[in-house]
């Protein structure tokens, strides 16, 4: 039998093959980028051609009641709480993680100035996204607080009594390291500290559990994720943002717009802020995103019958194990350097390697074989792993085409150095 037989094998008996079929993906293209653009589910585009010609063509703007538009941050929000461990009503879709976060940090920064006015730091890994980083620093410029950050194991020992918030992304962006999130918001809450958590690149890849093992304080603050990776919701489809229900109604988000208003069609000129979490609202939904993003959210609900996000879990741990022991078996002598953690427990749907000088021009020489991956500065491959619609034989064939890149150095041609505006 040959090495791809045995891949071939497992395809044949997944009992998650057939999600596949819910995506559109391109003959020939073995897709590893799904942890920064998920494809497109195949209902998306049938739906949104019956919200423009039905809803929006016909039904005009009474489809804001008819077709129910002015319930899809709620009703989406519902669907997505199914898949990070928290109840209906506590989770709404709204604007982009960037300003979601932006309002969670603030309402937090406003928890702990009346709590605990002598705690002025902000505390972050020091590779976490920069969007969030450059977010907790222009906050922490305006507030007085100061933004701190610590390479992942000296988080637990820095958060000592200064520390006034704890933010982290769940799975780190670069290196695909897991965080234990229960365990990091116990430390955060006996430190006296909250803790607030982007789920970028963990909603819809693994099992998320906002509210720990059910205590107190294994329980995240607040959090925020991203529509469209592991959700698949299309090219910048919005976002969605939660607060616990016991920091939810504590204090205002800064960004007071009128459908975060307890009533927002009696056009009060005072501000009244909704109750629970619609108060993170601000401005009118996009629908046309929102109805694309319910879309890939119903996907992986579909996948429930079939052991849902714990199932999709166990796969993309033999994904991403086997990627790792290939292409370090298939690969070696060419340079790549491994940083994302062996051990599965440790890492996220995603594996990440180092090369002193061929990073981007070696994804692209890869892209160029049918084989999409992305490069991330200043010398990250990466390749996501997305169970859902990921084979076992993409696995075997995406580290032969890496080896054929690496033993002929096509990658070092000059068609292949040159960048565009999106790495």
């Amino acid at each position: 039998m040959t090495p791809r037989r045995e891949f071939e094998n497992l395809d044949a008996q997944d009992p998650l093959a057939s999600l596949r079929d819910l995506f559109e993906l391109p003959e020939g293209i073995i897709y590893l980028d799904g942890n920064s653009l998920g494809p497109m589910p195949r209902a998306a585009a049938a739906r949104m051609q019956q919200v423009m010609r039905e809803e929006w063509g016909q039904g005009l703007i009474q489809s804001w009641n008819e077709a129910g538009w002015i319930d899809l941050p709620r009703r989406v929000g519902d669907k997505i709480a199914r898949l990070v461990g928290v109840g209906s009503g506590e989770v709404m879709v709204a604007d982009s993680t960037s300003v979601n976060l932006f309002k969670v940090l603030s309402a937090a920064l406003r928890i702990m100035q009346h709590d605990r006015p002598d705690r002025r730091v902000i505390l972050s890994e020091r590779t976490n996204f920069p969007t969030d980083l450059y977010i907790a620093e222009s906050l922490a410029q305006s507030q007085g607080f100061r933004l701190e950050l610590a390479e992942a194991g000296e988080i637990p020992s820095r958060l000592r009594d200064d520390v006034a918030l704890l933010l982290l992304t769940q799975v780190n962006y670069r290196t695909g390291h897991l965080h234990d999130m229960a365990n990091l918001n116990g430390l955060a809450h006996h430190a006296g500290a909250l803790a607030i958590w982007d789920l970028a690149h963990s909603a819809g890849a693994l099992p998320v559990n906002l509210m720990g093992d059910g205590s107190a304080e294994s329980a995240a603050d607040f959090a925020v994720g991203c529509g469209y990776k592991f959700l698949n919701g299309g090219p910048g489809a919005p976002a969605f943002v939660w607060a616990h229900p016991r920091n939810v109604g504590r204090f205002r988000q800064p960004l007071s717009g009128w459908l975060g208003h307890a009533a927002p069609f009696d056009f009060t000129p005072g501000y009244e802020p909704a109750h629970g979490i619609g108060r993170y609202l601000c401005g009118t939904p996009p629908v046309l995103s929102m109805v694309a993003l319910e879309c890939g959210v119903d996907t992986l609900l579909t996948a429930e019958s079939l052991g849902g996000l714990a199932a999709l879990r166990d796969k993309s741990i033999v994904l991403t194990d086997a990627f790792i022991k290939l292409v370090e078996e298939r690969c070696a002598g060419f340079g790549l350097g491994l940083v994302t953690p062996k051990q599965a427990d440790q890492r996220g749907s995603q594996v990440s390697f180092t090369h002193p000088t061929g990073g981007y021009p070696i994804i692209q020489a890869l892209i160029a074989r049918g084989v999409i991956g992305d490069f991330r500065a200043p010398d990250i491959l990466r390749f996501g792993f997305t169970p859902i619609y990921t084979r076992y034989s993409d696995v075997w064939d995406a580290v032969e085409q890496l080896r054929a890149v690496l033993e002929s150095g096509e990658w070092s041609e000059a068609r292949f150095k040159a960048q565009g505006l999106v790495t």
